[in-house]
């Protein structure tokens, strides 16, 4: 058996060529969006009728594969709010014969967290995604296609920056938002006893 130590040689790298492949892949989804604090659980999320299903259900995805609890807002320490959305679809590149060549999609949507007993953790922030494609007058369906696989795209996106504003508030983090809340509050009673 003269060819023996070889097929062991070949065997041998092809192993350690597909753990190497693993590894990677597995590096890859291990830097997604980073975790929801355990501080935050129970979670709501609530979406105005103007958020499309696909942002809404993309938010909840994300928070689940983040092993985040979710809960009704009647039972959740904090409940997260989403509206406000906007779609803007607008020309960004003009052929010679003045006909779109290029389009530039942009989603926003609001979000605010509260909690349970309504301190604002997270404010009403303003989040945009945007992405441009290229537009083929002879090949519409194709184009139309194209757009709505962008907007489950710049969903996800949302969904993505929603959780990196989560992340940051960790036990310690909601704690020092409470103390300038109630610090806030305190000054605001103080100046209306006042005369």
């Amino acid at each position: 058996m003269p060819h023996c130590p070889a097929m062991k040689s070949t065997a041998l790298t092809i192993m350690a060529a597909a753990l190497a492949a693993l590894l990677t892949g597995c590096g890859f989804q291990l830097r997604g969006a980073p975790p929801v604090s355990s501080a935050l659980q129970p979670l709501a999320v609530e979406c105005t009728t103007d958020v499309p299903d696909t942002l809404c259900q993309s938010v909840l995805n994300q928070l689940e594969l983040g092993e985040v609890e979710l809960s009704p807002a009647a039972d959740a320490a904090y409940v997260m709010q989403l509206s406000g959305f906007q779609e803007n679809r607008r020309a960004s590149a003009i052929t010679v014969q003045a006909a779109a060549a290029e389009y530039t999609l942009r989603h926003s949507v609001n979000i605010e967290l509260i909690s349970a007993d309504r301190v604002p953790m997270i404010g009403d922030t303003r989040l945009t995604a945007s992405e441009s494609y290229r537009y083929d007058e002879t090949n519409v369906l194709a184009k139309q296609r194209e757009e709505e696989e962008l907007r489950m795209q710049l969903s996800d996106r949302l969904a993505q920056q929603v959780i990196f504003r989560l992340a940051p508030l960790t036990e310690a983090r909601i704690q020092t938002i409470r103390e300038q809340h109630q610090a806030t509050a305190s000054e605001s009673d103080g100046d209306t006893s006042t005369p």
